[in-house]
Order: structure tokens, then C-alpha cells, then sequence
């Protein structure tokens, strides 16, 4: 099963599991085919969009899991 952290990149996430993007989506991020979105870790895109990183990477790993 894979798993992110707050440092995995926007990049790596969308190329492991595209099904995660409804949760960046949720959270304001519409963004995600831009080049600077792809550069950005989870936790840095939290903090642009005002959410807590860490509620926000396990929400994609309870995605990842299923």
C-alpha cells in the first residue's frame, strides 16, 4: 500500500493515484496540470489553500488504502 508524507510532491501524488484529486479539489486546489502546482509538496499546498497538512495527507492515504 502506498503512503504519502507532507513532503511528497503535488507531482508524485497525481502519477501514484490521479483518484486523489477530488480531495485537492476540496480543498480549493484546481490547479492541478499547472508546472508550479506539480513542484509543490503537500504540506506547501495546504499551506497556500489554508488547510492542516496533516489532516490533509491522511485523508489521500485513507484514499490510497482503499
Amino acid at each position: 500500500m502506498a503512503q504519502v508524507t507532507k513532503e511528497t510532491k503535488i507531482g508524485e501524488l497525481l502519477q501514484l493515484d490521479k483518484d486523489v484529486s477530488p480531495i485537492l479539489f476540496s480543498i480549493g486546489m484546481h490547479c492541478l496540470g499547472c508546472p508550479a502546482s506539480q513542484g509543490e509538496s503537500i504540506e506547501e499546498a495546504a499551506m497556500v489553500h489554508g488547510v492542516n497538512a496533516d489532516e490533509l495527507v491522511n485523508a489521500i492515504n485513507q484514499k490510497l488504502a482503499e
